[in-house]
């Protein structure tokens, strides 16, 4: 199967851009006053080929799924910890649960491959398998499953947005051990070396990070991916829920639907969807810069900037929920803010 025959992603609007970028010079406040709103506004118009887009209601999707590679002692909490959050999500204590309350997303789980069998009705069961396999050893999954996870997101993200009307996306993860995986993909994608990505994840020792680091280099030597070939990355030293975050992107896309990125495990999602189909990059806004060291490597390998920093490192899509709010300051600076004209204020 050819995704990229899949996915028709539609360039952004750069006729409405140029409209609104004139717009903003007339509204009430000196050029450029506004800084990085004003380009993420015109930003917006151009994903949206709307002068006045919209990004409310915001819809967050958490993809849940376990790591064999938790098996190498790579993280500082056990793999129960995974089935243990997505109980704290269905049970609203989460931050992901707090901050979407708070920006009035609406928040589905979802079990892509989770290793145990979670029956809650607001559980969405959607699993590839019950955990990848320890890629330290042997392959995370194959290349159908890694296809079927990234059909699982894009179906999901349609879900989404076509039936409950969702502006923008938000994309968040659990997954014990998803930071090796991240890591390891983001070696390959980017040919950086991997003691320049590898961090701390959950709050692991100086020692372990140096564990780490010689996991994910024995198990791409093993393993060795095709940098060229994202979904064989995906197979050899992935995850379903990275796999599932990238084809919602893709599909988020193909609608003109904004895609908010979160930290590391999000923006290396991202990236794999990149290499799917270049053009999603156009409708992707992240958020915030975490901490770990290879998040600014992946946003960088996107070409993108981030909108804050706030020492963040949680996931979950927490970050991007809490920087959502900037992103909707920009859309209603255009739609609320008087102009020169309609306030009778001189521009001279």
């Amino acid at each position: 199967m050819n995704l990229q025959n899949v996915i028709k992603i539609p360039a952004l609007d750069k006729e409405v851009g140029r409209q609104v970028d004139s717009y903003i010079q007339t509204l009430t406040k000196p050029p450029g006053s506004l800084g990085k709103l004003e380009g993420l506004a015109v930003e917006l118009a151009e994903m949206k080929s709307k002068p006045f887009p919209v990004v409310s209601p915001a819809g967050v999707l958490v993809f849940a799924a376990d790591h064999g590679i938790a098996e190498e002692g790579v993280s500082a909490f056990p793999q129960e910890v995974t089935l243990q959050m997505v109980q704290n999500f269905l049970n609203g204590g989460a931050a992901i649960n707090v901050f979407s309350r708070q920006i009035g997303a609406t928040l589905k789980v979802i079990d892509i491959g989770v290793k145990s069998t979670i029956n809650d009705k607001d559980l969405i069961t959607d699993k590839v398998r019950m955990g990848t396999g320890n890629f330290f050893i042997e392959e995370a999954m194959t290349k159908v499953e890694a296809i079927e996870a990234i059909e699982i997101g894009m179906r999901q993200a349609e879900s989404f947005i076509i039936n409950q009307g969702v502006e923008s996306l938000i994309l968040g993860e659990m997954g014990i051990a998803n930071t090796t995986a991240s890591s390891a993909i983001l070696a390959v994608l980017t040919g950086k070396p991997i003691d320049t990505l590898v961090g701390f994840g959950t709050g692991i020792t100086s020692e372990r990070v140096l564990h780490k680091v010689d996991i994910i280099t024995q198990s791409i030597e093993r393993r060795k991916p095709n940098a060229d070939d994202p979904i064989d990355v995906l197979a050899k030293v992935g995850g379903l829920e990275i796999a599932g975050m990238a084809g919602a992107m893709l599909f988020a896309a193909s609608y003109r639907v904004p895609i908010i990125l979160d930290g590391f495990i999000s923006t290396v999602a991202a990236l794999v969807a990149s290499k799917i189909s270049n053009d999603v990059i156009d409708y992707m806004i992240v958020s915030h810069q975490s901490v770990e060291p290879g998040h600014l490597t992946a946003i960088h390998a996107l070409g993108k900037e981030p909108l804050i920093n706030l020492g963040l490192r949680l996931g979950e899509g927490s970050g991007a929920a809490v920087a959502f709010p900037l992103i909707e300051s920009a859309t209603r600076m255009l739609s609320e803010m008087a102009t020169f004209q309609s306030a009778g204020i001189s521009d001279q």
